[in-house]
């Protein structure tokens, strides 16, 4: 593989291993960057904005690159401070995406990665209904609906342009270095401290941070992925008292879970206002990978314990980050 690759969020959670996993295959990587300070492998070349939104301009990083994959956006967070979450994911993860992504049709790249989210196409499924990529949309909140409306006006721009648009819907991604409430949780395991979800009956997919990487390089270049939208998981669904048990057997600890009811754990969590924290440990959230699996003949090619142990590594070799 020796393409010519903008990336943006090249220093971010996902960005970064891609960035060294493109650099390893030989490829010219421009990295995209918030401001000039941002730390970036000495072998890629650095291409600073001073923020991603309608305005931004790409020219000059976009010069004789042949594949976009845009990683960059305004994640979701819990309890968002804005007065208009909608107005500023649009601002982000709309007007920069298609503003991105209209430069690049001009500069003549012929194929666009977007990273979107499963928040597209919702916020849980029924025991045995798995999502699929094909599945109409239905986002819930602000983060989702952003992502879904940069997903239509890629798509439109495709038609009108000729270049191609994968369309990637990762799951919860985890990994070496993963933070928010994944981290939280090995934070509590490795502590010891007992927590009430013993008898969590749920599914839900998961990707390790190893298996995106390797389908988003796989989406760069692999000719039936053009224009096509892609779920991503590990393969293997887990319910939440099964992970916090591979998780603790990561870190080589005991996992203290006691076995309260899990409607007894949302009924509770409502009363606090946690009530979207407990949706996602005690329901489910299931993808059906299929498609991704046949038309790209792609595996994921990174266990679920094997990811859990690199994880689990880091965060031992990294107790404050």
């Amino acid at each position: 593989m020796s393409a010519s690759v903008l990336l943006t969020g090249a220093t971010g959670f996902v960005g970064k291993p891609v960035l060294h996993a493109l650099l390893a295959r030989g490829c010219r990587v421009v990295a995209g960057v918030r401001g000039a300070n941002a730390a970036v492998d000495d072998r890629a070349e650095r291409f600073a904005i001073d923020g991603l939104h309608g305005q931004t301009a790409w020219q000059t990083g976009l010069r004789d690159v042949q594949v976009v994959i845009h990683s960059a956006a305004r994640v979701h967070v819990m309890n968002d401070q804005e007065s208009d979450p909608l107005a500023a994911f649009r601002e982000v993860n709309v007007e920069g995406t298609l503003n991105l992504a209209r430069q690049a049709a001009a500069a003549g790249v012929k194929r666009f990665v977007f990273i979107s989210s499963i928040k597209v196409n919702g916020e849980g499924t029924q025991a045995g209904q798995p999502y699929r990529a094909d599945d109409t949309p239905a986002p819930v909140d602000a983060y989702g609906i952003s992502k879904m409306e940069a997903e239509q006006g890629l798509q439109c721009l495709a038609r009108e342009t000729g270049m191609e648009v994968v369309i990637i819907r990762p799951v919860l991604v985890y990994g070496p270095g993963v933070k928010a409430n994944f981290q939280s949780m090995i934070r509590w395991l490795d502590k010891g401290v007992p927590l009430p979800f013993g008898a969590i009956d749920n599914r839900r997919s998961l990707v390790a941070l190893g298996n995106l990487v390797d389908l988003i390089l796989a989406c760069m270049t692999h000719p039936a992925a053009a224009n096509q939208v892609f779920l991503v998981s590990d393969g293997e669904d887990l319910s939440t008292t099964g992970l916090l048990h591979r998780v603790a057997k990561a870190l080589g600890k005991p996992a203290r879970l006691l076995p309260l009811p899990g409607r007894l754990i949302e009924f509770a969590a409502k009363l606090l206002g946690k009530g979207a924290l407990a949706q996602r440990l005690c329901g489910s959230l299931q993808v059906d990978i299929e498609k991704t699996r046949t038309l790209l003949s792609w595996t994921p090619p990174v266990s679920v314990d094997d990811a859990l142990s690199q994880t689990a590594r880091f965060y031992k070799e990294n107790p404050k980050k």
